[in-house]
């Protein structure tokens, strides 16, 4: 039978649908330019009222008393909306956009406001001034003493609790439900984040008693000084994994690349274009890539890199074990991409095209982040391998990281030999049993 809605066509609804979506983009705080989205308390009632007017047309699709009469319209409306969301450019963030979310569209549009946007002061006033002036309008032309009516629904709504839905004809008390999630996520996130900045600053103690507790004897002078290094590299690179920094830009990357390829690597391209290719931004864009590779094994790295003991090793064994460890994958180049997780593998080529003509860009970023990102089959590994040579054996380079050659010393305190003793961790120590990064 097909559509038979007679107040709307499909094609006319699906239109709007779209114009809906734009709406929704709006509410992430950024219009498609870039620029900030300001929203005032005009453009949030329209906003609502988009979404009654989607309210109101999926109510009547889904009334009992049409329900024989339009089946085949919600069905042809499920299958417009999968059309749509197929597109590989449709916003991930909606990218549950159904029915039945149209049938809700308000608490759609509130719950993306509240949520989505940073509350500031003038987005908060504007929200709830909107809310408020829409919910007396609506009682206005119901109810004589209308401002006593708007208290009522708000006293009986604390008195009865909510279940989270639009309710009564009222925004205020879904609004005030949502605010109150909000603040409790607050709260759990700054507790999270306390949490973090007491571990982090315990790290750098923690090590002090390791050397004693592995080796049940002090350590002699040279060696002593050994332990102290290391514990200084591994408190440094501890801190950064649990910085609470680094961990809002690992939610951050696991909204990003849970996007399809094309849409994350627009807004990537987007932030280089912004920042007028700066290196400093080129640097935010590769520590932000670089996490997308390790986002979905964030827990591992933490617990991985934590775990790992003192090695008694000089640097120089390291870096031929780096070394031979990169000839036994040579062998097994043909199937090196299949090795990979095909997300991680697009952000891995991505980040070689950035790298390509600036490898030096790698001593900007952390140690540990690069040592765990970088996969060992990905030609990136033997791009940062490659730069690593060069400044071991003292050639020349874009940027010099340390003066070891220079004066005549062995790389064993410098920025170069904790390079090297992270990728050790993350490519040698464990490829005994089954690798990091395999």
């Amino acid at each position: 039978m097909g559509w038979s809605y007679p107040d709307i066509s499909l094609e006319d609804l699906v239109n709007l649908v779209k114009g809906f979506v734009d709406i929704m983009i709006l509410t992430s705080g950024y219009q498609s330019s870039g620029l900030p989205a300001i929203w005032d308390p005009q453009n949030i009632k329209k906003a609502l009222q988009w979404g009654l007017f989607f309210e109101n047309v999926l109510t009547r699709l889904n009334s009992a008393e049409y329900v024989d009469d339009y089946t085949d319209s919600v069905v042809e409306l499920e299958a417009a909306l999968l059309e749509m969301r197929s597109d590989p450019h449709f916003p991930q963030g909606i990218g549950h956009l159904s029915s039945s979310t149209l049938a809700k569209a308000r608490d759609f549009i509130l719950r993306h406001l509240i949520h989505t946007l940073p509350l500031g002061d003038a987005h908060l006033t504007a929200l709830l001034t909107a809310i408020v002036e829409m919910d007396l309008e609506d009682l206005q032309r119901v109810e004589e003493n209308y401002l006593c009516a708007y208290l009522e629904k708000l006293t009986l709504e604390n008195v009865k609790g909510g279940d989270g839905e639009y309710a009564g004809g009222c925004h205020s008390q879904f609004a005030i439900q949502e605010l109150l999630k909000r603040q409790n996520n607050v709260s759990c996130l700054l507790s999270v984040e306390k949490f973090l900045d007491i571990l982090s600053k315990k790290a750098s103690h923690i090590y002090s008693n390791d050397f004693k507790s592995k080796h049940g004897v002090s350590p002699v002078k040279e060696e002593l000084t050994k332990f102290d290094v290391w514990g200084q590299w591994k408190s440094k690179n501890l801190s950064y994994l649990l910085d609470k920094r680094t961990v809002r830009l690992v939610s951050g990357a696991r909204l990003i690349f849970s996007a399809p390829k094309v849409q994350w690597m627009q807004v990537l391209e987007r932030l280089r274009v912004s920042a007028g290719f700066s290196d400093d931004e080129l640097i935010e864009t590769l520590e932000l890539s670089m996490l997308g590779c390790i986002q979905e094994r964030w827990s591992h790295t933490v617990e991985h890199f934590t775990s790992v003991s003192y090695n008694v090793h000089p640097i120089s064994k390291q870096y031929d074990e780096l070394y031979s460890f990169l000839l036994g994958r040579s062998h097994h180049l043909q199937s090196m991409k299949e090795a990979i997780n095909t997300k991680e593998n697009d952000i891995l080529e991505y980040l070689t095209m950035l790298l390509s003509n600036k490898v030096h860009q790698f001593w900007k970023l952390s140690p540990v982040l690069a040592a765990s990102a970088i996969h060992s089959r990905s030609p990136l590994y033997r791009l940062y391998l490659g730069e690593i040579e060069k400044q071991f054996k003292g050639n020349s380079s874009s940027l010099r990281c340390c003066s070891c050659i220079q004066d005549g010393s062995d790389h064993s305190n410098c920025e170069l030999a904790e390079r090297i003793w992270c990728l050790h961790i993350f490519h040698v120590q464990v490829s005994s049993n089954d690798s990091y990064d395999a």
